[in-house]
C-alpha cells in the first residue's frame, strides 16, 4: 500500500472535486482518492508505487493543474 499527496490548483467547487476524483480513480493501480477542496490537497492510495506523471496527467485531463513543490 502506498500513499501520495499532491496540491491541485484551480478547484473552486464540488464539481471540480468530482472531476479530479473521477479522472485520478481511473489511473491503473489507484485504490482510493480523497480531495480536499479547501486546501487543494489530493491524496492518492494505491497498491504500489504509481508514476506521478500519470496522476498529473489525470488531473490535467480533468482541467486542473498540480502545483510543483
Amino acid at each position: 500500500m502506498s500513499t501520495a499527496t499532491y496540491t491541485v490548483k484551480g478547484m473552486t467547487c464540488g464539481h471540480c472535486v468530482s472531476s479530479v476524483k473521477e479522472e485520478v480513480s481511473g489511473v491503473d493501480g489507484v485504490t482510493g482518492v480523497e480531495v480536499d477542496l479547501a486546501s487543494g490537497l489530493l491524496t492518492v492510495d494505491s497498491d504500489g508505487p504509481v508514476d506521478p506523471a500519470k496522476i498529473v496527467a489525470a488531473v490535467e485531463e480533468a482541467g486542473y493543474e498540480v502545483a510543483t513543490p
